[in-house]
């Protein structure tokens, strides 16, 4: 089998297990995005998951098993339902996590004096604002029209809100391109 046949066979088998979480499920971002490993993992790295015996198949009875291991790390009082607090706090968790990862990156980033802390001088040096200014100050007047403001807006609207490189991520793979994604990221960078 040729390497695209591979991907598109894992990229299908992917769909497929994701497909199985079920619609209602899925509207939550969570069990169909494979429980906050979920939408950023790559069909390899799926197909990795879900081949539990590494034998280079999935099966069905795989899929399955990782769909209950799945609710069950999410079913915090065991009665194998889950309630919209028990999907609200894995939606909190993966949430925390990711937050975690944005600021001990912004930490590294911007940390000049390496105390593991941001300074408001260390934070007022990171790319933000003055980005902007940069980014959207066509006329080279060194301020932002209200005007300029609207045409970068509509520039964004234009690309139907994809992140600056094509896809709805921001740079880093996270969510967060849009309009303010355009001047670094959700997390400024």
């Amino acid at each position: 089998m040729r390497d695209w046949q591979k991907m598109t066979a894992v990229t299908l088998w992917a769909a497929a297990g994701l497909g199985l979480a079920g619609a209602a499920v899925a509207e939550t971002g969570g069990l169909g995005g494979m429980m906050g490993h979920g939408g950023g993992m790559d069909a390899a790295a799926m197909f990795t998951t879900l081949d539990a015996d590494k034998d280079g198949k999935v099966t069905q009875a795989e899929v399955d098993a990782h769909k209950a291991a799945r609710v069950a790390e999410v079913d915090a009082n065991a009665d194998g339902l889950l309630s919209a607090d028990e999907l609200s706090q894995m939606q909190i968790k993966a949430m925390t996590e990711r937050a975690n990862t944005m600021a001990a990156a912004m930490i590294e980033r911007l940390d000049s004096d390496a105390d593991g802390l941001l300074s408001a001088a260390e934070m007022a040096a990171a790319p933000g604002p003055s980005m902007m200014i940069d980014k959207m100050d066509t006329d080279g007047d060194g301020a932002v029209s209200q005007a300029e403001f609207d045409a970068a807006a509509a520039s964004m609207a234009d690309r139907g809100g994809k992140g600056r490189h094509g896809g709805d991520r921001g740079h880093d793979g996270h969510r967060g391109g849009g309009f303010w994604g355009m001047f670094g990221g959700a997390d400024g960078q």
